[in-house]
């Protein structure tokens, strides 16, 4: 399959869930936690299905692993059209977008994942698309060009990104329902352990969960990641029941902390504090001193540390709050010890 083929996926009946025991929910009300989201989103789906039309188009946006392709596709299954998914660097075109697009049947979902890295030249191409469901094509070239107008079936366009302010206001506005999500709390999380451990057929007692959920990072797809490497410790190590104590033992054999810190997030903080002074430091010399790549510090590791009140962001760079040096177990600089 070429990279510009439509990759067309109708949604599977929810009864066989044990197909490929998918830890995604199936269906909105499955969909634990974002609370305010599900509900705003629940009357939107009804009141499209009510009326036979398309879902107005939806921009998700929030930190990575919360969920947003799994909404999309609850989304697909509740109003049981075609689910149809890309990501904005696959499209390098206007042809790769037109492919899509053309072949979309009437009321589809079209997920388009990482939107913000979309080639600005090609985002005039969904205006017409999303505001009047139409598809203008040139033909020819030169003075003997001509524009040829394309009719396009009503469709829902849905787009996920991590970094919501990279998107541009004429295709941000263009969205009808726009959504952010955030990071979940203990308790949700907790429940997202028990249910994958019910499909993963592990044994898991309630403060196992909870022992898992308080090191997630407040993260749907780290506390399934964590759940799988558990019960592979609860496994070989123990009887197979994952308890409190076998998931801290075995979170600890993952160097995964008390606060959800692993190894390169710990690196991190000890770069800033010891080799730095607490900071401020670029985030490029930064990078050199973990040896990471820019993007991925600020991308995946900083957002959780900012969450945390581990690090702050100032004019000169990145730097070390007090916390963060109690947490290393180290004694503050003079001036930050004082505050």
């Amino acid at each position: 399959m070429s990279q510009s083929e439509p990759r067309i996926q109708t949604p599977e009946p929810l009864e066989e869930d044990d197909l490929d025991r998918s830890l995604r929910p199936r269906r909105l009300a499955d969909f634990v936690g974002q609370e305010a989201l599900k509900d705003q989103l629940s009357v939107s789906i009804a009141a499209a299905a009510a009326r036979g039309e398309a879902l107005d188009h939806v921009l998700l946006s929030g930190p990575p692993g919360l969920g947003k392709t799994s909404l999309a596709q609850i989304v697909a299954a509740e109003l049981d059209v075609p689910f149809v998914s890309t990501a904005g660097p696959a499209l390098e075109r206007k042809a790769d977008i037109a492919a899509y697009l053309t072949a979309l049947q009437p009321r589809s979902v079209f997920f388009v994942d990482e939107i913000h890295r979309l080639p600005r030249a090609l985002e005039e191409t969904f205006y017409p698309a999303m505001e009047d469901g139409c598809l203008p094509i040139t033909v020819g070239q030169g003075a003997g060009a001509a524009i040829v107008t394309l009719p396009l079936p009503p469709f829902t366009l849905i787009g996920a990104t991590t970094r919501a302010g990279l998107i541009t206001t004429p295709l941000r506005d263009r969205f009808g329902i726009q959504q952010r999500l955030e990071h979940y709390g203990a308790d949700d999380l907790a429940k997202i352990v028990r249910r994958s451990a019910l499909l993963l057929d592990v044994a898991i007692e309630p403060d196992g969960a909870v022992a898992i959920a308080q090191r997630s990072r407040g993260t749907p797809r780290v506390a399934n990641r964590l759940l799988k490497r558990v019960r592979d410790y609860a496994e070989v190590r123990h009887s197979g029941v994952v308890t409190a104590e076998i998931a801290h033992q075995a979170l600890e054999l993952l160097e995964v902390d008390h606060e959800g810190l692993d190894r390169l997030d710990r690196e991190i903080l000890r770069a800033i504090c010891e080799k730095f002074s607490g900071g401020p430091v670029g985030l490029s010399t930064l990078a050199v001193a973990v040896g990471e790549e820019q993007d991925t510090i600020e991308d995946v590791y900083e957002p959780y540390l900012l969450q945390r009140g581990l690090i702050e962001r100032t004019p000169r760079g990145r730097a070390a709050t007090r916390r963060a040096f109690a947490h290393l177990g180290l004694e503050p600089p003079g001036p930050l010890a004082l505050l």
